[in-house]
């Protein structure tokens, strides 16, 4: 037995704690009419997806999928987002609907996430579904930030929009959760205080109900 190899795993094991610590805490959300080219090219695109399979897959169900939106069609999704405002707000003004519309064309990079609420076994619930999907987002975002790129999610009433589930094609036991945005930065606003494990993080009593603490 080699008596050094258990005191360098201790410590490459934490390296990698404090690497993915930072990476998590350096994550910030950027609007996506801050992020500018160049984006992900194909090979860092791959890394990405790479990282959303990693994501916990109770069953190996696949219970999600991405769509990248291409520039060619950014001016489809434009058409969706304004069709969808005059839907909602028939009042809505040429201004608000040429903002709704101007939203497709930002960031380089755009993918929809999509789950998928009947796909493998039934018993597998809808929210245990879409947890694996926020897994496979957040993994996603990280490893954007590990690139280098700045990222966000965006949704809206759109997403439930029969234009947009046309144009995407969902079927129907798919929900459209939202969009993901990877990019280059142009700026960002000062980091946001995060909550610390108190102010969400508690103990069940032995005799029912939560204690403040962990």
């Amino acid at each position: 037995m080699n008596i050094l190899a258990e005191p360098a795993q201790a410590l490459a094991d934490k390296d990698m704690a404090a690497l993915a610590a930072a990476l998590m805490q350096s994550r910030q959300t950027i609007l996506p009419k801050r992020l500018a080219e160049p984006g992900p090219d194909r090979k860092q695109l791959g890394l990405i997806l790479d990282a959303a399979a990693t994501a916990p897959d109770h069953g190996q169900i696949l219970p999600w999928r991405f769509v990248r939106v291409p520039q060619a069609a950014r001016a489809r999704l434009a058409e969706v987002f304004g069709a969808a405002l005059v839907e909602r707000d028939a009042a809505a003004t040429l201004e608000q609907v040429a903002q709704a519309r101007e939203k497709a064309h930002r960031s380089p990079l755009l993918l929809l996430a999509i789950v998928d609420g009947q796909r493998g076994d039934p018993d597998i619930d809808l929210f245990e579904r879409i947890v694996s999907a926020g897994c496979a987002v957040q993994n996603m975002l990280l490893m954007a930030t590990a690139l280098g790129y700045g990222s966000a999610l965006t949704s809206g009433k759109a997403l439930k929009s029969a234009g947009l589930r046309t144009l995407f094609g969902l079927a129907p036991g798919e929900h459209a959760l939202c969009f993901v945005s990877i990019g280059t930065v142009q700026s960002r606003k000062l980091a946001r205080l995060r909550p610390a494990p108190g102010d969400f993080a508690s103990t069940l009593s032995p005799d029912g109900g939560t204690v403040a603490g962990f």
